[in-house]
């Protein structure tokens, strides 16, 4: 008992009792360490925000924050570019799939005229792959982006296959003023009904952050349905409806070692300088230096009397490639990255390089299927058919495609020899199919089959599967 416990007890026994009984029933029920208040956890801060809530008013400054160490921190824009180039790569390419195993040839010269060319873009700059980089480059950045579905006239655009294109927009388009519509509530921009699901986005006309632009609908908005809109962002919680910049949990972090990486910058300068101290005489006199404003190479000085010349000792740069090292894996491990992605290869072989990439690989696959395929793909997917649809009876196009299926590109072999027979005794297991094999792979199977086909119909020769790999000696030297 404290000072306190005992003056109760002292002056009301039942009720100090009571205190003292409370008080050790509380601390067996407190179980767990991280939990408690004190010293060694002073300065945790745990609220109970909802998922949007947790950013709230400061999502805008982390997303100008993090636009800002991606133009400016090299280690913030080789992070975005890693993600990127490994989600994206060449293309997230589509492929139809036709009912009644309809011909997919002349489906796919549409698919291929619409989608992977610069008709899709409103600006008419880039084709679906392109997009779809600047879509995850966003999201990695701002956490959240927008994709607007344009309808157009095929009267006044001849040059569209299908009547509509897509365009890309920043999260900085969202009207946060608008509070309601109607009997909906409008949060950050965002229409909700009833069912706490998004029915409307309140746009702005022109991104308000363009100072060339200085003109009367600036700052209008106009609301447009949910199903003429993309929200494309990463969701880890449940009820979460607005995505926050993937660089938050390392700011820090990247800061204060871009901080640091200047200031040993600086010391590198310090001590690459040379500098040389002329001591005073025997009688006081201090030297001027007009006689020693330079010294070259086997120049030769003299002094007055009594001077002595001594040289400056500039500072050492201890222990900057570890501290270094350290910072960039807090980073990546921060992204969900390896450190070997960020350039430095020292000490990786083999089996540490393919470890490192299967846990990476892994994070890649999860924001292919549930980011890009999921949410942006399945979304141009949905309104390319509603098009086709549209336009089917007025023109000669083929038959609606049942679907439209993706392909991720290629993930790059560490050791292509072992990992495609691997792929091929896979496949002659049992263990898996051949075409998911080439998807997994990212290629086309109906492609694969169509250009085989067309091989054997130039040379003559029937179809065959490639013969399975020979035992290479070095495995043959591993198995003994």
């Amino acid at each position: 008992m404290n000072w306190l416990d005992r003056a109760i007890v002292a002056v009301s026994p039942v009720r100090g009792l009571r205190r003292v009984q409370a008080k050790a029933r509380a601390s067996v029920v407190m179980n767990y360490d991280a939990a408690s208040k004190g010293r060694r956890t002073y300065g945790w801060k745990a609220p109970g925000t909802a998922a949007d809530s947790a950013a709230g008013a400061n999502r805008a400054r982390l997303r100008y924050l993090s636009r800002d160490m991606i133009r400016n921190r090299s280690l913030a824009v080789r992070g975005q570019a890693v993600i990127t180039g490994n989600v994206v790569g060449t293309g997230i390419m589509p492929s139809v799939q036709m009912p009644d195993d309809g011909d997919a040839t002349g489906a796919m010269e549409v698919v291929r005229d619409h989608l992977l060319t610069p008709a899709i873009d409103t600006y008419g700059v880039n084709a679906l792959p392109g997009l779809q980089t600047q879509v995850m480059n966003t999201v990695f950045a701002d956490g959240e982006v927008l994709v607007r579905r344009r309808m157009r006239d095929l009267r006044f655009e001849p040059g569209l296959t299908l009547p509509f294109q897509i365009q890309v927009l920043e999260i900085d388009h969202l009207d946060e003023t608008i509070v309601s519509h109607g009997q909906n509530e409008v949060i950050d921009g965002i229409e909700y009904g009833p069912t706490g699901k998004a029915v409307a986005y309140h746009l702005f006309d022109q991104h308000p952050g363009d100072n060339r632009r200085i003109t009367s609908g600036r700052f209008t908005s106009t609301r447009v349905p949910a199903q003429q809109v993309l929200h494309i962002r990463r969701l880890d919680r449940p009820g979460q409806m607005r995505g926050v910049p993937w660089l938050a949990p390392v700011m820090m972090t990247l800061g204060e070692l871009s901080d640091y990486q200047e200031a040993q910058i600086l010391k590198q300068r310090i001590a690459a300088l040379l500098a040389f101290f002329v001591e005073a005489g025997e009688d006081g006199a201090v030297y001027e230096g007009k006689d020693l404003e330079e010294i070259g190479p086997g120049s030769v000085v003299g002094l007055q009397a009594g001077q002595k010349m001594s040289a400056s000792q500039p500072p050492t740069v201890d222990g900057y490639p570890d501290f270094m090292r350290e910072g960039i894996r807090t980073i990546a491990t921060g992204l969900g990255l390896t450190y070997e992605s960020f350039g430095d290869l020292t000490g990786v072989n083999f089996s540490s390089g393919r470890m490192g990439r299967m846990e990476m690989d892994r994070f890649i696959q999860v924001w292919q299927q549930q980011i890009i395929i999921g949410q942006f793909c399945n979304g141009i997917a949905r309104w390319t058919l509603d098009a086709w649809r549209l336009v089917q009876l007025g023109q000669s196009l083929p038959p609606v495609p049942k679907a439209l299926e993706w392909t991720a590109p290629r993930r790059p072999l560490i050791d292509p020899s072992k990992e495609i027979g691997a792929a091929v005794e896979e496949i002659e297991a049992g263990l898996n199919s051949r075409q998911r094999k080439q998807r997994e792979m990212g290629l086309d199977p109906d492609v694969i089959a169509r250009e085989r086909a067309e091989d054997a119909a130039r040379s003559g020769a029937p179809v065959r599967a490639a013969p399975p790999p020979t035992q290479s000696e070095e495995d043959m030297q591993d198995a003994g």
